[in-house]
């Protein structure tokens, strides 16, 4: 079975963190949960984002979540894959050069990527998307153009691949995002 890297972080969408989280798990995968500057014990604030016919997701306090792992003493040769949760955490998390960093390397090595919502921000920031088929939360698709890759826009369900990258709108897309996630497993 895979052993999967997670970058999350505070106010990350709680179903997008736990859902992918747990669902790996119990396909037998390991999950490392990693935030920049907390341990393996510490936990992270989430928050639930949901879609109740305004112009935009409302957001409301989600649980706290347990990280299982230490960011500082990951890499990404111990890893064969990363996923990358949505919410507001990607907003910040992109300006951590070590979480950019790690992205790359997963790119360079042609490892599968999953990401969710707002987590292509990352993927943005960290240059990786140029000439793919990339999904995101409808709000991300500046970025998503200005990065170079083909916007998809996708049922709030849906998910596509491109080669080793597995994009999604938002967290119900989760059984279309983990199946094709889990066939590059």
């Amino acid at each position: 079975m895979a052993k999967v890297l997670m970058i999350t972080g505070d106010f990350v969408e709680d179903y997008e963190n736990m859902v992918p989280f747990q669902a790996l798990m119990a396909m037998g995968h390991q999950v490392d949960a990693v935030c920049p500057e907390k341990q393996s014990g510490d936990s992270i604030a989430t928050s639930i984002h949901d879609f109740e016919g305004d112009q935009t997701y409302t957001e409301k306090r989600g649980h706290n979540f347990e990280l299982n792992a230490s960011f500082d003493e990951v890499q990404e040769e111990d890893y064969d894959a990363l996923y990358l949760p949505g919410g507001r955490s990607p907003e910040y998390l992109r300006l951590n050069s070590r979480v950019i960093d790690l992205i790359q390397q997963f790119h360079q090595s042609d490892k599968p990527i999953a990401s969710v919502c707002h987590g292509p921000q990352l993927l943005t920031a960290a240059g990786v998307i140029s000439g793919k088929k990339v999904s995101a939360y409808p709000a991300c698709q500046p970025e998503v153009e200005m990065a170079g890759a083909e916007y998809v826009e996708l049922p709030l369900d849906g998910a596509i691949t491109d080669g080793t990258l597995v994009t999604a709108p938002a967290w119900p897309a989760h059984p279309a995002m983990l199946m094709q996630f889990a066939a590059l497993l």
